[in-house]
């Protein structure tokens, strides 16, 4: 019993929202309260899924910003892609993007998705995410911090 004391007493511990970043794009038509994120990877190191994770968790909370992860890209209005895309992955990520209703918006997250990062003259690449299907919002790092994160998203959804 003495935890619940210490989480009353503690309070809620989140990184302050600070100001609302400009907008990177139109807001996605459709989108009224949140924005429904399918995450993708593509074939990262999961450095970036590490990030993402913190972003969603509870010291970020990116869900009071209005992104909210789904588990289907037929729910989805937004796919945030990470890693190169590799030969495996080419086929699954084009049957994602066309599995989500449109409109639709592509975010690649980390170096590796914009740029091919460290994976740039392997052999099972095909490249980055931009070169296999069109992309809206790049997210920079290796990996992206999850601040970077949610002021990306934040872009996106004008909260």
């Amino acid at each position: 019993m003495g935890w619940i004391r210490k989480a009353f007493g503690v309070g809620r511990i989140a990184e302050p929202a600070g100001p609302l970043p400009p907008p990177a794009m139109k807001p996605v038509a459709g989108v009224r309260g949140s924005l429904q994120i399918r995450h993708v990877d593509a074939g990262s190191c999961n450095g970036c899924e590490v990030e993402i994770a913190g972003a969603f968790g509870p010291v970020y909370d990116a869900e009071r910003f209005g992104a909210r992860l789904v588990a289907s890209p037929r729910h989805a209005d937004a796919l945030l892609v990470t890693g190169v895309v590799t030969h495996n992955m080419a086929g699954p990520l084009r049957a994602t993007i066309d599995a989500t209703p449109r409109p639709r918006r592509v975010i690649a997250c980390g170096d590796c998705a914009i740029n091919r990062g460290v994976f740039a003259d392997a052999y099972g690449v095909v490249g980055a995410v931009a070169e296999v299907v069109p992309v809206d919002l790049e997210i920079p790092g290796c990996p992206p911090t999850p601040g970077q994160i949610i002021e990306a998203l934040r872009a996106v959804t004008g909260k």
